[in-house]
This record gives structure tokens, C-alpha cells and sequence, in this order.
């Protein structure tokens, strides 16, 4: 028989007193404490997801015979074999309250009810029986849901720990702690890429990143922002830039031949030790935001190859002003037409090669030096001499640079 997610119970008023002795230790979970002081994330956050409790529920009934459900510390249904056979919520109430009186975890009246704490969670199981083998089939469930729980908290807990780790957010003894409890190496060859969908709604980019890494074990996935994918990947000693590369372009590859999404993914440089990931981060996110504005068209950008636009990229805006000013001469980019632009890159394209640059623009060559002089009598710089040609280039990249600023403030 197929599993069916329960409806939510009606509101269910809680005694006074067991109200508060529960709720303050579920309603928060303490977790690592970073730069900032106490970090607390919500209990919620790690319960069981209805899927895994339906899978496991499905196991049961088909070894046991019966029909069973799971509730939540709050005396709502989370997923059940059968709607029809679950218990009332008063019979799930009634253990819980027992069970903050006396601690018993068992309890059978017109069904079986097992109760397990885990993860500051309370998870009741509910068996459709009462005989010795619907009880053995209950102990055994509650056991293995237990079992799932701690699983669960172990794997967000390596995820809260990454993301805290990436966004600099954790004291070195912290880091060091938590990487001994979650028996994460310190010591360990690492980089991190940055995988951007072009479509931001698209899914399936950490679940296909996860079949394709030993995620959890020695690589670790995660989103912080909706629109990346961050992907810390642990690297063998004889592994370098070159090995990296390929590791970007096989996933650029994969998610676009299997998941059918068009990604751009970016890395910084590699790091020695844990501590030092979140400088990897950074880096793989200013090689992102730099090939965004400057080198469109390259689907893998590493940090250790931005060229001139990383250096671009970190001037001020007044600076920036004053040098087009001073380059342009007062002159808009929207003075020059889209065919002196079109000529002026493809020239670059080209290595200041006139005769090249014509033949791929197929115009005659005297045409290709009709438009470069028109540059030229605009802002004073002859590109076909290699110094003019420089200044006029980094001009270029400074008002796409100057562009970027705008849109991203506006």
C-alpha cells in the first residue's frame, strides 16, 4: 500500500507545564560560536524529512502486517501507512505528557505508541496493534528512526559547519573543535569552486554535484545564495591547476549533458589547511564577479588567471572617473559607434594585425584604417601603436567595470 502524508491535526493545547518544559529545549538549538556570539538555528531545521519517515514506515508495515504513523512532538502526523488506522491525537498527547513525567517511552492502550527524543526532537511512532509482534516491530522502528535522526543531525551539522567555515563566521578554536567532532580533517589539500546556474531556479546542480563527489566523506556541497552552488573539493598532493581545470570543465560539462543546465563555475587557489577555506571562497568569488563583467564568454574562471580585470575590479569608483575622463577626453562611450567598437576589438582580437583584422571583419584594410583614425581624433590615442593601444583597452574595461557598479547599486 502506498504511504500518504498526513493532514495537520487541530490545534492541540498543551498543559502549562509540560508546555514550557519542552518547548524551551526544542525551540532552539545551539550550534557553533563564531565571530558574532551565540549562533541559533531553529529545531526545525533538522527533523526528518516526511520522505525518509515514509520509506521507513513502508519497511515496516511490509515486514509486520500493520499499519503505522509517525508524530511530531507537537501532536501532528508526519506520515502514515494509512490515514484511517492512525491514533488520535489525545493517545499521542497523553505519552507525551507521560513520558515528561515519568520518562516512559512506551505505552499501549487501543495501539502500540513509541516515543524516542533525538535531536531535541520528539518522534512518536504509532503501530494499528497490540500483540507481541506488533510491539517488536514498534522497537524496532523507534530504534531505527532514532538511527535516521542521528544521521540527519550528523549531515546538517557538517553542512551549518561548511557554510559557517566559507563565510569566515567561526573562531580558529572553533574550527579546529568542530572539525575534531565531525572528524573532518585539518590538514587537508583543498579548493572551492563556485558552480552559477545561468537559470537561478534550476535544482537539480547540487544533487547532480553530489553523484558526481564523495560529498559528506571528503567533499562538501552547499548554497548559501540561491544562485551558487559551492563545492569544497578535497585534492590528492599530486593534484594541481592543471587537475583543477579539468575537475571544472568535466562539471561544466556533466551538468550540461545530464542535468541539461547551463552553468558558469569559478575556483580560487588551493589551500593547505581547513582554516584557509573560506579565503578559497572569496577568491573563487571575486574570479565569478570579475568573469561576469570582463570575459563573458569563458564558462571556467580561475582566480590565478584574472589578468588585468582582477586588478580593475578592486579600483575605486573615483579613481575610475578621473581616468576615463582623462582617456576620453570628455567623450561618452556612446559617442563612438557600434562599427569603431566592433573595429577596435576585433584589432585587439588580432594583435594590432591591420591585414588580419580586415580579412575577419571583411572590409578593405584602408576601411579598417578610416575607422581606427576616427578613435584616434576622438580621444588622441592611436591604437595602432601598442602604449595607445594598452591605455585604450584598459579604458574599455575600466567603463564596462564602471557599467557593472552602476547596475549592481542601482
Amino acid at each position: 500500500m502506498s504511504l500518504q502524508p498526513c493532514c495537520r491535526q487541530q490545534s492541540f493545547i498543551w498543559r502549562t507545564d509540560t508546555t514550557q518544559s519542552w518547548r524551551s529545549r526544542s525551540s532552539t538549538i545551539r550550534c557553533g560560536t563564531g565571530k558574532s556570539g551565540n549562533n541559533t538555528r531553529k529545531g526545525s531545521d533538522i527533523l526528518l524529512s516526511n520522505q525518509t519517515i515514509q520509506k521507513l514506515l513502508q519497511e515496516i508495515k511490509r515486514i509486520s502486517g500493520y499499519d503505522c504513523s509517525v508524530w511530531n512532538e507537537k501532536a501532528e502526523c508526519m506520515a502514515a501507512t494509512n490515514i484511517k488506522a492512525k491514533p488520535q491525537a489525545h493517545a499521542v498527547t497523553a505519552l507525551i505528557e507521560n513520558y515528561e513525567k515519568t520518562g516512559s517511552q512506551e505505552e499501549t492502550g487501543d495501539e502500540s505508541l513509541f516515543l524516542v527524543e533525538s535531536n531535541e526532537h520528539l518522534y512518536i511512532l504509532a503501530m494499528a496493534g497490540t500483540d507481541d509482534k506488533a510491539v517488536m516491530a514498534g522497537r524496532f522502528g523507534i530504534s531505527h528512526l532514532e538511527s535516521l535522526a542521528s544521521v540527519n543531525r550528523s549531515k546538517m551539522d557538517k553542512n551549518r559547519f561548511i557554510q559557517s567555515l566559507i563565510l569566515d563566521n567561526l573562531l580558529l578554536v572553533d574550527i579546529y573543535n568542530q572539525a575534531k567532532r565531525l572528524k573532518i580533517p585539518v590538514v587537508q589539500r583543498r579548493v572551492v569552486f563556485l558552480v552559477e546556474p545561468q537559470n537561478a531556479e534550476d535544482t537539480l546542480v547540487l544533487e547532480t554535484l553530489k553523484g558526481m563527489f564523495a560529498i559528506g566523506i571528503k567533499d562538501f556541497a552547499t548554497s548559501i545564495e540561491e544562485k551558487h552552488i559551492i563545492l569544497v573539493k578535497a585534492l590528492e598532493p599530486t593534484e594541481g591547476y592543471d587537475q583543477i581545470q579539468h575537475m571544472a570543465d568535466v562539471i561544466v560539462d556533466t551538468l550540461g549533458m545530464e542535468a541539461m543546465v547551463g552553468v558558469r563555475i569559478s575556483y580560487g587557489t588551493i589551500v593547505e589547511e581547513l582554516k584557509d577555506v573560506s579565503r578559497s571562497y572569496k577568491e573563487a568569488d571575486m574570479a565569478m564577479e570579475v568573469g561576469r563583467v570582463f570575459y563573458s564568454q569563458r564558462r571556467v574562471l580561475s582566480y590565478k588567471v584574472l589578468g588585468i580585470g582582477r586588478l580593475i575590479h578592486q579600483l575605486p569608483a573615483s579613481l575610475c572617473e578621473m581616468f576615463l575622463d582623462e582617456v576620453f577626453e570628455g567623450n561618452a562611450m556612446d559617442n563612438f559607434e557600434e562599427e569603431e567598437l566592433t573595429a577596435v576589438y576585433t584589432f585587439f582580437e588580432n594583435n594590432l594585425n591591420i591585414s588580419e583584422t580586415a580579412r575577419k571583419l571583411y572590409v578593405h584594410r584602408n576601411t579598417l584604417v578610416y575607422r581606427l583614425e576616427k578613435i584616434q581624433k576622438k580621444t588622441g590615442l592611436d591604437v595602432r601603436v601598442f602604449e595607445d593601444a594598452m591605455t585604450f583597452k584598459i579604458a574599455l574595461m575600466v567603463e564596462k567595470h564602471m557599467r557593472a557598479m552602476k547596475e549592481k547599486n542601482s
